[in-house]
């Protein structure tokens, strides 16, 4: 007498498993695809810098919402127009609005890759990964907030890079989530204060200028934060015995 096959109680197909991660490449294939990449620029904002203020006027905190979603979008399929986005949305809503706006978009999608990143690949990089990736993912563990806070505050990995990593080392989703949220904040501000600036920019005919945010008087602040964020890394390696 045959028996049904049934595949385990509550494992997934491995179709199932990476559909998250394939609906978020096509929709970074559709972003070039259809050349958005070459229509999205600050020319673009400038021409249409009345349309955009007065949707935002006209609608409110419903342009805001509908601007996170977006921005959530667009951090969830890796498309490389987060800076010009930041910038926009303080352009649009004000260095405070901005950043608040910004970042809850930036988080809710840097949660979404998180999350479609550590169904389709997380188990299966881990069980293959040699001992200097293991133990990688035990340090990572141990230390997860600091670091992920550091990775957010200093930008020196792309900013899809440190939405796969945590993923892959298993770091549990609410610290991924607050250090994503509060790591952010300080670039996010600085980037939407500048964009606070670019409609006198625009009125003077100039180019907007995004060098300005690697000046000492701005990139030190970020330093000293990302400096203090290490203090609890630097502790227990000081305080851990050598054998």
């Amino acid at each position: 007498m045959s028996t049904p096959n049934t595949a385990p109680v509550g494992r997934k197909s491995p179709l199932r498993r990476v559909l998250p991660l394939v609906v978020l490449a096509l929709g970074l294939a559709a972003f070039f695809g259809l050349g958005l990449h070459r229509q999205l620029s600050f020319d673009a904002l400038r021409d249409n810098r009345v349309v955009l203020m007065d949707l935002v006027s006209r609608w409110g905190v419903l342009a805001g919402l509908g601007y996170a979603m977006l921005y959530a979008a667009v951090v969830a399929c890796s498309l490389p127009i987060g800076l010009l986005l930041t910038v926009t949305g303080g352009f649009l809503f004000g260095p405070y609005k901005g950043t608040v706006i910004v970042v809850c978009g930036a988080t809710l999608g840097a949660i979404l890759l998180f999350l479609a990143a550590r169904t389709a690949l997380g188990d299966v990089l881990r069980a293959k990964a040699g001992p200097f990736v293991q133990k990688l993912e035990a340090g990572f563990r141990e230390n997860a907030l600091s670091y992920m806070l550091i990775l957010r505050l200093v930008p020196l990995f792309p900013f899809w890079l440190v939405n796969i990593v945590p993923a892959i080392l298993g770091v549990p989703l609410r610290v991924y989530a607050i250090g994503t949220f509060f790591g952010i904040i300080p670039a996010t501000f600085v980037y939407a204060g500048l964009g606070n600036g670019l409609g006198a920019v625009f009125d003077a005919g100039g180019e907007p200028d995004l060098k300005n945010i690697f000046k000492l008087e701005v990139i030190g602040p970020i330093l000293g934060l990302a400096a203090l964020s290490l203090i609890p890394v630097v502790y227990k390696t000081l305080k851990t015995p050598r054998g």
